[in-house]
């Protein structure tokens, strides 16, 4: 079991929640905590064995009312549903459901969306996985927002991760998925918006470049980061050389949050997160 929460700090709350876990006759694994001097908010993580999850979200609840935590009780042996939004880029789309085939992400792949018909992806196994074809256009959008959202509840998805989905989510859907929606860039935003973002970079000579994972809000591309990850380049680089360390940047720190966010190690603090990695 793993059990996530935050709260205002105040002393008491890490006894606490261990006595209710021996009482229980849970024996605790693994325990993360973080208080966060400037906002004054307490975060933990705790894995354990023994008990029924519903039990114990029933038996917690008043516990967790007395600190006025936010909190979860989660079984990791049930696995989180998922959905994959994509576009004509598909580097990260080929990476996800290769880590997803070799069990890296232990999620269950219930649906993938795209602005981009199946052929695109015929080099693709896509094999078993429901695909969706849902096109788009700025008449549409709140049309085709509408089918996504439909098959969300369907499907029972729990996270959306836009893979390189080159459409910007309206308010209202982003408003829907809030935490859990995850998104991809590169970092080079805002510095380099537009098209062709690594040439821009190339022309004015930077000397880094990155990616960043990050939940999805009505702010674009501002949402509360969970992951980044930054590679060195040199004057001998072309525009493609940067292309291609980018695309290998945004698979690995896509996975990585992604793989966070299904093990429960990623809590919201404000504006940001807090990420109790492994």
């Amino acid at each position: 079991m793993i059990l996530t929460l935050s709260c205002p700090d105040q002393p008491g709350i890490v006894a606490r929640v261990s006595t209710f876990l021996f009482e229980r006759g849970c024996n605790i694994l693994d325990a993360q905590q973080f208080d966060d001097q400037e906002t004054g908010v307490f975060f933990m993580r705790v894995v354990f064995e023994g008990g029924a999850a519903e039990d114990l979200r029933e038996a917690f609840a008043p516990l967790a009312k007395g600190f006025s935590m936010r909190w979860a009780i989660r079984d990791p042996k049930v696995r989180r549903k998922v959905m994959i939004l994509a576009s004509q880029q598909d580097h990260c789309l080929a990476d996800l459901i290769y880590r997803w085939r070799r069990g890296e992400l232990p999620m269950d792949l219930v649906a993938i969306v795209s602005n981009h018909p199946r052929e695109t992806y015929a080099h693709l196994d896509l094999d078993g996985v429901p695909f969706h074809h849902l096109p788009v256009t700025r008449a549409t959008k709140l049309e085709q927002e509408a089918q996504i959202w439909a098959l969300i509840q369907e499907t029972g998805a729990e996270l959306v991760v836009l893979a390189r989905y080159m459409q910007v989510l309206s308010d209202g859907l982003a408003a829907k998925l809030e935490e859990r929606c995850i998104n991809i860039h590169h970092s080079f935003l805002p510095g380099f918006k537009g098209a062709r973002p690594y040439h821009q970079a190339h022309a004015r000579g930077v000397k880094v470049i990155g990616a960043t994972a990050h939940y999805v809000t009505a702010d674009l591309d501002e949402g509360p980061i969970i992951e980044q990850d930054v590679e060195r380049i040199s004057h001998r680089d072309t525009p493609k050389d940067l292309i291609r360390k980018g695309r290998d940047i945004e698979r690995r720190v896509l996975a990585r949050a992604v793989r966070w966010w299904l093990d429960d190690r990623v809590l919201l603090n404000r504006t940001k997160t807090v990420v109790f990695t492994d």
